[in-house]
């Protein structure tokens, strides 16, 4: 007998993902939708047992197969996913998506199809909304049209299906049996959603299905690792806000950098740094409208602070707001008990330095790519750059987000050289008009500071900056492969006992640093040694082919999950590490 109230905790990679680039749910192996905040990325959740119990709001849909072989896979090119379950008994699959609406306001669209594939099953299905993560006193009510979930303040969500839904502890509690051939299909949406009926799914399933193929279609990636390179961009559309153009970091919060511990971020807003590295991979596979959205979307944010005294933030919402306070749900155990689990990003308002090189980096290539600057934005890059002048040799909180002390970091200052340096790339390309003179002698003040303040003989210290068999570039990577290198996984730094970064014990393996670390293999000459640790890592990817942020010291995950900086990290790896292997040239490109 299936107890669905007790069901425990799922690993973080035990999970995949659906979505429709307003929001995005969780599912994990067992058929529950554990994690789902609605109507947007960033709201409030309504499913959060991924971070407590079921208690706090779960959508589980699982046959009573108690020793069934499970497995998970998207339908080919897509982002719909499939749970299965294989016994003697029977073959049992159960169908998830988001639908893909037509228009870009309408609500999210949670769809549900089982299915019994061979022999007969007994299917259990629990659905408890909680709602504003799990703290509003949810409702639920039955009527006509299916059964209405309701909280005082909170958007009100219906969920109809095609067998009786009855009531039981503030939930939907149903079982039923299932002979083989037969289905079963179940909708959860807005409460006045026309959308949310039964004999419409097959119609929001065939457009779904079609949406990502045709968008997927459209990659020029003919190369190596095509499916999980192809994965990692279905990943990153996902993540993608088809209304504002902005690219969440991840999409869930709390989950920890390190077991049981206090590294729980927020990750579901936008990073400069991120979307811009992510506009990157975008445009390597040829995806050019993605890095577009993105520069209109960030067009408004540069403008938001130029000519003000304000900085442009290093984060935000995304629809563009600013501000984004960070509170603690002390009510949720936190996942394995890693507290406490935290909503919004005080990083917000740190100082990183960085994120004008990415910034500009991004604005170059969509302009050598993509569309061209307008006049009022090339204004108001003028004034970022003349920004950079000013405040490009003061500490920072670094690239990693540091909580502690702020510190004179090397890749803030080699980022500032790349923002100087492709301003001025750019204004000479499009003959638009700049202070030249300085903003030239800026980079070379900030080129003679890193060579003179950051190198060190002992230990030693890329974006063009240095020659990647640079002799010193070669010590430093070698000081990188001793100090921060295991078994392929690469850390951001070590924490240890210095605690530099604020913060209690330590984390885990970065996932993206992993993948850098093999195309900087590749681009000094080490092919062999990159291809090894390309196809390592690799396996470390969860069944779907998708990656957290962080592993442990076993390669499992670590942090939020899916992680945009991770796969486009692994696109990135992938394209360089293919032409390396096929013996072409390996001319500079986006």
């Amino acid at each position: 007998m299936v107890d669905l109230k007790t069901e425990p905790q799922s690993a973080i990679d035990a999970h995949g993902i659906i979505g429709d680039m307003r929001s995005a749910a969780l599912v994990n192996d067992r058929g529950s939708i554990d994690f789902f905040c609605w109507p947007e990325f960033d709201s409030p959740s309504i499913f959060c047992a991924l971070l407590d119990t079921p208690d706090a709001g779960t959508f589980q849909l699982t046959p009573d197969l108690p020793n069934a072989r499970r497995e998970q896979i998207y339908l080919p090119d897509t982002n719909v996913l499939q749970t299965r379950w294989l016994s003697d008994a029977a073959v049992v699959e159960v169908t998830d998506l988001l639908a893909v609406s037509e228009e870009v306001d309408e609500l999210p669209l949670l769809i549900r199809r089982v299915r019994v594939v061979s022999g007969q099953a007994t299917l259990h299905l629990r659905c408890a909304v909680r709602h504003d993560y799990a703290r509003a006193k949810t409702h639920t009510t039955a009527d006509d049209n299916g059964v209405l979930f309701s909280a005082d303040g909170q958007p009100g969500l219906r969920l109809v299906g095609s067998h009786p839904l009855p009531l039981e502890e503030n939930a939907v509690v149903s079982r039923f049996t299932l002979a083989q051939d037969e289905g079963a299909e179940f909708v959860l949406g807005g409460e006045d959603d026309p959308r949310v009926v039964n004999d419409c799914t097959d119609l929001y399933l065939e457009r779904t299905l079609k949406f990502w193929r045709g968008w997927i279609s459209q990659s020029n990636y003919r190369g190596r690792w095509r499916e999980m390179v192809n994965r990692s961009a279905l990943a990153l559309k996902l993540l993608t806000s088809r209304k504002h153009g902005a690219i969440i970091a991840a999409a869930t919060f709390g989950l920890p950098e390190s077991p049981g511990g206090e590294r729980n971020w927020d990750y579901r807003y936008t990073w400069i740094r991120d979307a811009s590295f992510t506009v990157y991979a975008f445009m390597r596979l040829g995806f050019v409208e993605e890095a577009n959205a993105y520069m209109r979307w960030l067009k408004g944010r540069v403008s938001d602070c130029c000519g003000q005294p304000t900085k442009i933030n290093i984060l935000y919402g995304i629809d563009g707001r600013q501000e984004l306070p960070e509170t603690t749900l002390d009510h949720l155990r936190g996942h394995g008990g890693a507290q406490p689990v935290r909503v919004g990003n005080e990083a917000f308002d740190q100082i990183q330095l960085d994120i004008y090189g990415e910034l500009m980096d991004a604005v170059y290539l969509v302009n050598k790519y993509g569309e061209a600057i307008s006049h009022e934005g090339w204004k108001h890059t003028v004034e970022v750059v003349d920004q950079v002048c000013e405040i490009w040799n003061r500490k920072d909180v670094g690239i990693w987000e540091m909580r502690g002390e702020q510190h004179h970091f090397l890749h803030s200052r080699l980022m500032c050289w790349v923002a100087l340096d492709r301003a001025i790339r750019l204004a000479s390309k499009r003959s638009l008009p700049a202070p030249f003179a300085r903003w030239d002698q800026t980079r070379q003040a900030i080129y003679a500071d890193i060579w003179s303040n950051f190198w060190n003989e002992e230990r030693g210290p890329l974006v063009r900056f240095v020659a990647a068999t640079d002799p010193r570039w070669l010590a430093t990577l070698e000081a990188i492969q001793k100090s921060l290198v295991r078994d392929g996984m690469v850390y951001r730094y070590r924490n240890d006992d210095s605690q530099i970064d604020g913060l209690q014990g330590t984390e885990g393996a970065f996932a993206a640093c992993s993948f850098w670390y093999v195309e900087c293999l590749a681009r000094a000459g080490q092919v062999e040694k990159a291809h090894l640790e390309f196809e390592q890592l690799l396996r470390y990817a969860n069944p779907l082919g998708l990656y957290a942020e962080e592993f442990d010291s076993q390669a499992r995950h670590l942090g939020n999950t899916p992680q945009a900086l991770s796969h486009l990290a692994l696109i990135s790896a992938a394209t360089f590490l293919d032409r390396k292997l096929s013996g072409e040239k390996t001319v500079w490109q986006p």
